[in-house]
C-alpha cells in the first residue's frame, strides 16, 4: 500500500467531500496599479501579465515593485494566497494562477482574483490546472476577443477537499513530477543554446568565405493578390505567414487551413511563377524572417506580401540558407534594417540585398549535416529530450488529474535517469570546424601552454653530470649543451630558441630533458586536436617570419609565439602529413640511410676515382 493509500484509508475511508470554493475561501479583486508604476525597489507587486509570461506555479520573490504611496491604494496577497489572472486572450490561459509564498505581502494588479483560503495552497493551485477545473471555468467564462471570468463566479467552482495530510501527500507526489519535468526542460534549453552556439559559429563569415547578396544568386518573388472571397475549403493549399509560423513552431494553425481553386492557381502562378521543391518561403510581415523549405513539387500558392519565395539555386543548399535565417548574425541584420518600423516588413528588395556567407556546396552540406543533427536532438518530437519531456508531462497530467479525483489508477514506480553531458565548447567547436571546413585556423596561444626554461650554466652541467640533455639556443648537436642528473620536462613537446642569432629555430623534443632560459617550450593542451610533430613541422616553416630583429638582438618571445596562426587540419590529415615529412627527413638527414649515406658513398667513390685519376706512374729518367 502506498503512503497516499494509507492516508486515504486513515482520514477519508468513505470518500472525499466536494465543496464549493466559496465554502473554503474568499475571493477579492486585485488593485489598480499599472506597469508604469513599477520601481526597482519598494513594495513587492504582481502584475497579471507576469502570471502568463514570467512566473511559474509557485512564487516566493516578486520581480517588480511599487513605491509606498502607490501601495496605499492597492489590494494585497499574503503568504499562501492564490493570485489568479481572470482576463486573457483565450479560454486556455484565463484563470492561470500562482501561489504567493513570499514572507511579506505583495500588491496585486487589476484583472486578477485574490483567493484567501484555509487549505494547502499548492493543492488548490494544482487543481486549478486540471481538466476538471477547465470544464467548469469554460461554463463561467465570457467574451470572444478578450476572455474574462468574473471573480465572484469562482465561488461556485466545486473542488474535492480531502483532509490536509492527504492534500500534503498529493502535493509531494506532484512536486516530484514538476521537478523532473523542470530538469528535463532545463536540459533541453541547454541543448538549444549549444545548438545556437555552434550554428552561429559555423555560419560566421571569415575572410576566406565569399559573401553574396541573395538577389545576385537567385530570384525572389511575391504572389499575385488573392482576395479572401476566393479562398476555398479544398483545392490547392494557400499558405499564409501564420501557416509558416505554426509549422516552424510545430503546432496546428489556430486559423485553420486555406485553399484556392486549381484554376485560380494555374492563372496566378503563370504570372508570378510556381513554387517548387526546395524553394524557401519566408515571412515578410509582422513576425518576419521565419523560413519554410518547400518539401515537394505539389502545387501550393502563397499570400502576397505576407510570404515571399526565394527560389532554389545551384549556388546554395536550401537547408544551409534555412539555418542561416535562424542564426544570430541574420537576426541582428534583420533588426538593423527594420528597427524603426512600427510593424516590421521584410520586402523583396531587402531580401535581395541581404548578404549571405557562401562557402563551397560541399562545406554547406557538411554544415547542414551538423546543424540538422543538433536540431533533431533539440526539436524532433520523436527523439531526444522533447519526447521525454512530453512523456513526463503527459504522465504528470495523468497522475495529477487522477490523484485529484481519486480515480483508480493502479501503481506506477518511476526512476529518473541522471545525465551528465557537460561539453567543452571550444574543443567541440574546433572538431566541428575541422570536420566541416577541413581545417581550422587557431593561434598557438589558443591550443598550447607556453613556458620558458631556466638558467643552466656550463659549470652547473659539470657539477651535475648525468643522463638528461640540456638544450640551449645553439643549433649544433641538435641544440644540446650537455647532460645533467635531473630533468624539467618529460613527454612530447616543441621547443624554440627565443634569443640570439638562432631565434625562431624550432625543435621537436621527446622524453626527459631540460631547457635553458633562452628556450621556449610549447605543450599542446589537447592532443585530440593537434599533434606535436605537426606543430613542429608547421613552426619550422613559419616561425622565423615572426622573429623581431631590431636592436641587433633577434628575438621571438612568448607573446609573439602565442600569436602565430596555425592551420590545423583534422587529426588524420595531420598524421598523414607528418608521415610524409618524417620520411623526407629520414632521406635528407639520417646518417645511416637515405641521401646522407648515398652522399657519403658517392664521396668515397669520388675520392677513390679522384685519387686514382690523379695518380700517375712517374716517368723515369
Amino acid at each position: 500500500m502506498s503512503r497516499l493509500e494509507e492516508l486515504i484509508a486513515e482520514f477519508c475511508p468513505e470518500g472525499v467531500e466536494y465543496k464549493t470554493l466559496g465554502e473554503i475561501a474568499s475571493v477579492s479583486r486585485g488593485g489598480s496599479f499599472q506597469k508604469k508604476d513599477f520601481r526597482s525597489s519598494g513594495v513587492p507587486c504582481i502584475h497579471y501579465g507576469q502570471i502568463y509570461t514570467k512566473y511559474g506555479l509557485f512564487v516566493d520573490k516578486a520581480l517588480t515593485y511599487i513605491d509606498e504611496s502607490c501601495a496605499k491604494k492597492q489590494k494585497f496577497a499574503k503568504t499562501n494566497d492564490i493570485v489568479m489572472a481572470v482576463t486573457s486572450e483565450n479560454i486556455e490561459d484565463v484563470c492561470k494562477c500562482i501561489v504567493w509564498l513570499g514572507d511579506e505581502r505583495a500588491a496585486v494588479s487589476g484583472h486578477t482574483a485574490i483567493i484567501h483560503h484555509n487549505q494547502n495552497a499548492k493543492y488548490l493551485a494544482y487543481y486549478f490546472h486540471t481538466q476538471m477545473f477547465f470544464a467548469q471555468k469554460r461554463k463561467i467564462a465570457h467574451g470572444t476577443k478578450v476572455v474574462e471570468v468574473t471573480p465572484s463566479k469562482l465561488l461556485d467552482i466545486r473542488i474535492p477537499v480531502p483532509p490536509l495530510p492527504v492534500q500534503g501527500e498529493i502535493v509531494r507526489i506532484l512536486d516530484n513530477f514538476t521537478e523532473l519535468t523542470a530538469e528535463l526542460t532545463a536540459e533541453l534549453t541547454a541543448r538549444k543554446k549549444q545548438y545556437e552556439f555552434y550554428r552561429d559559429k559555423l555560419l560566421i563569415c571569415d575572410d576566406n568565405i565569399v559573401v553574396k547578396r541573395i538577389g545576385d544568386i537567385t530570384r525572389v518573388f511575391s504572389a499575385s493578390r488573392v482576395h479572401k472571397d476566393e479562398w476555398t475549403t479544398e483545392g490547392v493549399p494557400f499558405y499564409r505567414s501564420s501557416d509558416v509560423i505554426s509549422y516552424f513552431n510545430g503546432v496546428e494553425n489556430s486559423r485553420g487551413k486555406a485553399y484556392i481553386s486549381k484554376e485560380l492557381y494555374e492563372k496566378l502562378s503563370a504570372k508570378s511563377g510556381k513554387i517548387c521543391k526546395d524553394d524557401i518561403l519566408i515571412t515578410g510581415g509582422g513576425t518576419i524572417g521565419v523560413p519554410y523549405i518547400v518539401p515537394n513539387d505539389d502545387p501550393i500558392y502563397m499570400k502576397d506580401a505576407d510570404l515571399l519565395c526565394i527560389q532554389h539555386s545551384k549556388e546554395f543548399d536550401s537547408r544551409y540558407l534555412y539555418h542561416y535565417f535562424l542564426s544570430t548574425p541574420f537576426r541582428d541584420y534583420l533588426k538593423g534594417i527594420t528597427h524603426d518600423a512600427t510593424i516590421p516588413h521584410y520586402t523583396i528588395s531587402q531580401i535581395c540585398e541581404t548578404p549571405v556567407p557562401l562557402p563551397s556546396l560541399d562545406v554547406q552540406k557538411r554544415i547542414v549535416n551538423v546543424l540538422d543533427n543538433f536540431d533533431a536532438i533539440c526539436s524532433d518530437l520523436k527523439i531526444g529530450l522533447p519526447a521525454e519531456i512530453e512523456a513526463r508531462q503527459k504522465q504528470y497530467e495523468f497522475y495529477r488529474d487522477a490523484l485529484l479525483t481519486y480515480a483508480a489508477t493502479g501503481k506506477t514506480i518511476l526512476t529518473d535517469r541522471q545525465t551528465d553531458r557537460q561539453t567543452d565548447k571550444l574543443n567541440g567547436l574546433i572538431l566541428l570546424c575541422q570536420y566541416v571546413f577541413g581545417s581550422i585556423s587557431l593561434s598557438v596561444g589558443n591550443i598550447c601552454n607556453i613556458s620558458r626554461g631556466k638558467v643552466i650554466s656550463k659549470s652547473d652541467i659539470k657539477e651535475q653530470m648525468g643522463d638528461y640533455p640540456v638544450y640551449s639556443s645553439q643549433t649544433e648537436n641538435n641544440g644540446e649543451l650537455g647532460k645533467i642528473n635531473s630533468y624539467m620536462f618529460d613527454g612530447e613537446f616543441v621547443t624554440w630558441t627565443t634569443d640570439g642569432a638562432n631565434a625562431g629555430t624550432v625543435f621537436y623534443r621527446s622524453g626527459k630533458f631540460n631547457i635553458t632560459n633562452v628556450c621556449g617550450l610549447l605543450s599542446i593542451s589537447d592532443k585530440t586536436i593537434l599533434i606535436s610533430k605537426y606543430l613542429f613541422y608547421f613552426l619550422q616553416k613559419n616561425a622565423k617570419a615572426y622573429v623581431n630583429s631590431g636592436m641587433g638582438n633577434p628575438k621571438l618571445m612568448s607573446n609573439m609565439m602565442a600569436s602565430i596562426k596555425l592551420n590545423i587540419p583534422a587529426l588524420q590529415e595531420q598524421k598523414r602529413i607528418v608521415s610524409i615529412l618524417d620520411r623526407f627527413d629520414t632521406l635528407c638527414n639520417n646518417l645511416t640511410s637515405g641521401l646522407p649515406a648515398e652522399i657519403e658513398a658517392r664521396t668515397k667513390q669520388y675520392e677513390y676515382y679522384r685519387d686514382n685519376l690523379l695518380t700517375f706512374k712517374e716517368r723515369k729518367g
